[in-house]
């Protein structure tokens, strides 16, 4: 019986939500990613930011070394987000929205995150605007 993308996107859910704490471990490069200096200049002056899709984008133009430290980056979430979406029965893009509701989850004030309308937001102490289908 083929499940519906509304139950597989709960399933995924459920799953990313127990992981939740554990995302940061699971992305390869996650934790050199937060040391290194060209990263961490940038997200807090907020020239990048997490997108609703599970990826980094650029709130602004970035220069060369930034856009190659981003997308390396993002080749490693993907590679994870793969290799995670496979085991669970789902497609890459269901278990990257799913990763990225929790990634934007986990801003903190100040940090830029892509609001469901597609714009930058800067984070508040307030929670953040996230794709309704998020858990």
């Amino acid at each position: 019986m083929a499940r519906t993308i509304a139950s597989r996107f709960r399933t995924i859910s459920l799953g990313a939500v127990l992981a939740g704490a554990a995302l940061a471990a699971a992305l390869p490069g996650a934790a050199f990613a937060q040391r290194d200096p060209a990263y961490a200049a940038a997200r807090a002056a907020g020239q990048v930011g997490e997108k609703a899709d599970g990826y980094l984008g650029y709130v602004t133009t970035p220069s060369p070394a930034l856009r190659a430290v981003i997308e390396d980056i993002n080749i490693k979430r993907k590679a994870v987000y793969a290799d995670k979406a496979k085991a669970k029965g789902a497609t890459v893009e269901e278990y990257a929205l799913t990763s990225g509701c929790l990634l934007v989850a986990q801003t903190t004030p100040g940090e830029k995150y892509q609001a469901p309308d597609g714009s930058w937001q800067t984070r508040t102490g307030a929670p953040p605007m996230r794709d309704p289908r998020c858990p």
